[in-house]
């Protein structure tokens, strides 16, 4: 197949090409700019000498529209603008971008952005491969989902899904490393703000508050709103998401672990780990797994789920080439049966 890549060089689009490169289903890979036109990739990437010696090219709608797929892995704002055009024209689009994950209402308020038009939002599919493997199946556009609600959906949706927790109060702290911000330099990610520094940022106002809600509603019709805080960690990679709710009545701890076993005992990338000492996100790292730990406090009868993922692969990159094996039928592991690189 040949595969486009608008956005290549930034994080998610180096991963695109990194996990691409081994699919063995991928003839070429073209990498669009909007601003380095004719420069060799590896120029601007010193580590992809003798390996992607290929000159950027300058997004056109012509180009694009010969594509069998395109990845788009740009700032919010961009894709809303610039797919409308190919949604449905030929190539298979799987957007990493915001763009295309909410209601154009939800879009508007959280972004504080033009939203997509609503013919082109209503031809997107999310694309969280383990709970919307059917519909992505089908899509000529997916919605692929952000970093943390991947790692908090599949964390809860068992849970949430089978009545088992008591979602009136849930509360998810969840913790990531820098690159989740992208490779725009700014005040927040600088060296100096970030080493040997933990912040919270965007207190109840994280863009991805109402795509959890949204798919919590999609895939398990659970519609309470959630306390959700975010904190940057000083470490490249990584998101730890723990969940903290009550059991519903009568439910143990027991039954709570033989639910996880029962929705994922088919998912390869979805690992149910026993308790344990240590509980990590370099045990994911570098790889498409998302890890989940179950917990239940007996005295307060409240349970903590804790999930682990690489924010650039199975957040963003890996789920992406996921949802496009699922697409073209490949095996759901082609270019992602990676070992996690712990140290």
């Amino acid at each position: 197949m040949k595969v486009g890549i608008i956005g290549a060089t930034g994080y998610g689009g180096l991963e695109l090409i990194r996990l691409l490169h081994r699919h063995s289903g991928i003839s070429s890979i073209d990498l669009f700019t909007s601003s380095d036109e004719g420069e060799l990739f590896s120029h601007k990437y010193s580590y992809l000498m003798n390996i992607y010696d290929t000159p950027l090219h300058k997004i056109r709608i012509e180009h694009l529209a010969k594509l069998d797929v395109i990845f788009t892995s740009t700032p919010s704002g961009v894709t809303s603008r610039l797919l409308p055009p190919l949604i449905g024209k030929g190539p298979r689009i799987i957007d990493l971008s915001g763009d295309y994950r909410l209601s154009a209402e939800d879009y508007s308020e959280w972004y504080g952005k033009d939203a997509a038009p609503e013919s082109s939002l209503q031809k997107s599919v999310y694309g969280l491969t383990e709970w919307n493997r059917d519909a992505v199946q089908d899509a000529v556009m997916i919605a692929n989902p952000g970093c943390y609600p991947t790692a908090v959906l599949l964390s809860l949706l068992p849970a949430v899904k089978n009545g088992l927790i008591n979602t009136d109060s849930l509360i998810i702290d969840a913790k990531s490393g820098v690159s989740g911000a992208g490779n725009k330099p700014n005040q927040m990610t600088h060296f100096s703000e970030t080493n040997e520094s933990l912040s919270i940022y965007k207190v109840n106002k994280h863009q991805h508050i109402p795509e959890i809600e949204t798919g919590l509603a999609r895939f398990a019709e659970k519609t309470r709103p959630i306390t959700f805080s975010t904190h940057l960690v000083p470490m490249t990679r990584g998101i730890l998401a723990a969940a903290y709710a009550p059991l519903a009545d009568g439910v143990t701890e027991k039954q709570l672990q033989e639910c996880y076993q029962d929705s994922y005992q088919n998912e390869t990338f979805v690992r149910l780990m026993p308790p344990g000492p240590k509980f990590s996100t370099n045990q994911v790292y570098g790889s498409n797994y998302c890890d989940l730990q179950i917990h239940v406090d007996k005295r307060t009868n409240r349970a903590t789920i804790v999930s682990v993922i690489d924010n650039l692969v199975k957040g963003a990159a890996g789920q992406a080439i996921q949802n496009m094996n699922v697409q073209f039928g490949f095996k759901e592991t082609e270019g992602l049966d990676l070992v996690p690189s712990y140290i």
